[in-house]
């Protein structure tokens, strides 16, 4: 009855999105797709995701929910009237907001600053 659901934007949608936009977002797809699902700039695009799609309220039985994330976020993209600069702002603004919280005392450490520190 109901497709695969997540309680936020999922990482695996990343590569999906690629042709949704211009070629600055195009860009910026073929390069956070190439990293890993912890680096900051993944988890910015998923908090930039999250932000412009309004995956908070999102309820499991809704239409949005039960097309599923991928359609979704397509379909947001696709009805985004701003151009992709915007876009790309709301993501500096997510990834100045991970980092920020990254900065935090306690916070986890990134899988690029542990394997850093292995070599």
């Amino acid at each position: 009855m109901y497709t695969k659901n997540e309680l936020m934007f999922p990482h695996y949608v990343i590569p999906h999105l690629r042709d949704a936009r211009g070629e600055a977002w195009r860009d910026l797809i073929d390069r956070i797709s190439q990293l890993p699902e912890t680096h900051e700039e993944v988890l910015a695009l998923m908090l930039t995701m999250i932000r412009v799609n309004g995956c908070m309220p999102c309820e499991t039985d809704s239409y949005r929910a039960m097309r599923g994330c991928t359609m979704c976020t397509l379909q947001t993209l696709r009805r985004f009237k701003e151009p992709d600069s915007e876009l790309l702002r709301i993501y500096n603004q997510s990834l100045k907001d991970v980092r920020a919280y990254l900065a935090q005392p306690g916070s986890p450490a990134m899988v690029a600053d542990t394997v850093a520190e292995a070599v």
